[in-house]
């Protein structure tokens, strides 16, 4: 496939992008700044673009077949995730495209007691505006017509091993024997190209876990 990620730069965004290459799939690697992204490869282009800027959105996608965002926003703009669901949205209709794949956030997932994860007592407070904003997030895009699927991260994602094991769930916050709700973020870009390659979960949401 023929493939543009947003926010490639980050951890997960190049996680996403190193898997998608992996598996000879074509990439476009949208940044603010070509000279942060810091590896080459012969399917490997890079676009340079604002995702707050549904113009611009426009024409890094225009002629391309799928969109991933792993967009993060920096610490106390958290709002800029709203702004960007908006100018994805506004972007990729122009461009005429339908399917976006969202890398989100785990704070809206429910747990066991049916709470979302980020009203449990033991949730970092620090984290709470980022996790409300990829919550409201979602909501834009489960309203709009957009063919979206948006996958949350289990609690805890750090860098680690790629095994290709891992567990789905939906709404729910996928937790190991131990209570433990983690991956890897190799393993999380798998589930991003799984998804990509496969289409399991048209506008829906889900989320993997150890």
């Amino acid at each position: 496939m023929d493939v543009v990620v947003f926010g490639a730069t980050g951890t997960i965004g190049r996680a996403i992008v190193q898997e998608a290459l992996k598996r000879k799939h074509e990439v476009t690697a949208v940044v603010r700044n070509p000279a942060s992204l810091q590896f080459q490869h012969e399917r490997l282009q890079v676009a340079t673009a604002d995702i707050l800027d549904p113009e611009q959105v426009a024409a890094a996608v225009r002629g391309h077949e799928e969109v991933i965002s792993a967009f993060g926003p920096a610490a106390g703009r958290e709002d800029d995730l709203l702004r960007a669901a908006e100018s994805l949205l506004e972007g990729l209709q122009e461009a005429g495209l339908a399917r976006l794949l969202i890398v989100g956030g785990a704070g809206s997932l429910k747990t066991e007691s049916g709470e979302w994860l980020m009203d449990t007592p033991d949730f970092p407070e620090k984290f709470r505006p980022l996790a409300a904003a990829h919550g409201h997030a979602y909501e834009i895009y489960r309203g709009s017509a957009l063919d979206y699927t948006y996958i949350s991260p289990p609690a805890v994602i750090r860098p680690g091993r790629r095994t290709g094991q891992f567990r789905i769930g939906l709404d729910r916050l996928v937790v190991d024997e131990y209570g433990e709700s983690s991956i890897s973020v190799e393993d999380f870009a798998v589930a991003v190209i799984d998804e990509l390659e496969e289409g399991n979960f048209s506008r829906a949401r889900f989320t993997v876990g150890y």
